[in-house]
């Protein structure tokens, strides 16, 4: 991962003096967990480049993680993409600049714009283009977005970016310093006190007027606790009108449709949650009345144990009944999965692709046997609504089918087995798109 800044124009040799990098001495440094390196290609009186490359370690970087023994434990794109571990480092070897604290002497140089053009990349994110186009043009950059190459979709949500304006070096490093970590979207180290100071020193100057301002510091902050005691944040008005209610999350809506349609179910009492994520799904099962068992399956060990944690803070509730957490896989045939009254696969079939699917229902529908299967996805038609036409919701997901592709699979299984399949909407429906996510509910008929 690297940055790369070019600066043209009278005095652009001073970068030099600004960063405290000599262009004649190559600067490599082992941090802890990166080895840094910094390097001049082009260096004159009127134009200078230097470009910052980072190299973690994906050994020490899950060194004492709490996956230590996950399957999946060292598979991550740390070593590749731009993110808030990136920016650690820039801040360290960039921190005279980014301070605006070089030798005396130079000191006037630090107030100084150049005609400058800032690269950075890849950076994997969930954000649209238009939203880190937006980011960056409040503070008079022109911004340039391209994408990488996949082996596994026509368009990689890898992006490059490239800022370019009149600019001091001071304020393009403040600029990138928060708002990398913002469009990462993902803090890979622990967060305290000390990035509220970070967010309000490097914010100084450009944040307070920006028109993004809340979701930046939201993003950069994360956790209400610290979002709250930043000088950038702005407590909501409570002037709601009577006729506007407060917006439902599209996660809550599936909930609840799942949690409705099981209630209804006159065979309940024991439940599989395949695919449980941190378990937030199956924490809400266990309020359901009639249900005794709830197996939550999940075989990352870091989502199990946030899980656990969930489940240990309302398990003494009355009437609460505490989810099983196991480590599993729709890969692998589990007999602990057989028999069970309703199996649930919420928002996971498009995580998985989609040559494999077929596999997988004939484990659940022909070997595992619910009464109740019931499985969500998202429905593609609506991702015009999102402004996401030619990009899927989530980097992880390997498909997402039209509401005519969904029925004409689901149908297919179904007829394979002993079972019967209905499909409903979940989230707002639009006249010409359908609903946000469509959900199926396979029943076993009676033998």
């Amino acid at each position: 991962m690297q940055l790369s800044l070019k600066v043209s124009g009278p005095g652009a040799d001073m970068v030099s003096y600004l960063i405290a990098k000599n262009p004649d001495n190559p600067y490599e440094r082992d941090e802890k967990g990166f080895k840094v390196r910094l390097v001049y290609p082009i260096f004159t009186k009127e134009e200078v480049q230097f470009i910052l490359y980072v190299k973690p370690d994906p050994i020490d970087l899950v060194r004492n993680s709490s996956d230590l023994f996950d399957i999946t434990h060292y598979i991550n794109d740390r070593e590749f993409a731009v993110s808030s571990l990136f920016i650690t480092t820039i801040r360290k070897a960039l921190g005279t600049a980014l301070n605006g604290k070089p030798d005396e002497e130079y000191l006037p140089w630090v107030d100084h714009p150049f005609d400058m053009e800032l690269s950075f990349g890849p950076v994997a994110t969930e954000l649209q283009d238009q939203e880190i186009t937006d980011l960056f043009e409040p503070m008079g950059y022109k911004v340039e977005i391209e994408r990488g190459v996949s082996t596994m979709r026509q368009k990689s949500s890898a992006r490059f970016v490239t800022i370019s304006g009149n600019q001091t070096v001071q304020n393009a490093l403040k600029h990138v310093s928060i708002l990398i970590p913002v469009i990462d979207n993902y803090k890979h180290y622990f967060l305290d006190e000390r990035e509220v100071e970070k967010l309000d020193r490097y914010g100084e100057g450009w944040l307070e007027n920006h028109p993004l301002k809340q979701m930046i510091v939201k993003r950069a902050l994360r956790f209400n606790p610290l979002i709250s005691q930043s000088r950038f944040y702005e407590k909501k008005q409570q002037n709601r009108s009577q006729d506007e209610s407060p917006r439902v999350r599209l996660n809550d809506l599936r909930y609840e449709a799942i949690l409705n349609l099981i209630k209804s179910l006159p065979y309940k009492e024991s439940i599989v949650d395949l695919g449980a994520g941190e378990g937030r799904l199956s924490v809400q099962l266990g309020f359901v009345e009639g249900v005794k068992e709830i197996l939550s399956i999940e075989p990352s060990n870091k989502s199990r144990i946030r899980a656990i944690e969930r489940f240990s803070e309302v398990k003494v509730k009355e009437g609460y009944v505490a989810p099983k957490s196991l480590p599993g896989s729709l890969y692998y045939f589990d007999s602990r999965l057989q028999n069970k009254d309703v199996i649930v696969l919420c928002e996971v079939i498009e995580h998985i692709e989609e040559n494999r699917l077929q596999k997988i229902f004939d484990t659940i529908l022909n070997e595992y046997r619910p009464k109740t299967l019931i499985v969500t996805t998202p429905n593609q038609e609506y991702n015009v609504i999102y402004e996401m036409e030619d990009e899927m919701r989530h980097d992880d997901h390997r498909f997402e089918w039209t509401r005519a592709e969904f029925v004409q699979n689901v149908e297919a299984w179904a007829q394979k087995y002993p079972y019967q399949v209905s499909q409903k909407g979940i989230g707002e429906e639009h006249p010409a798109y359908g609903h946000p996510t469509q959900m199926a509910i396979f029943r076993r008929e009676e033998e």
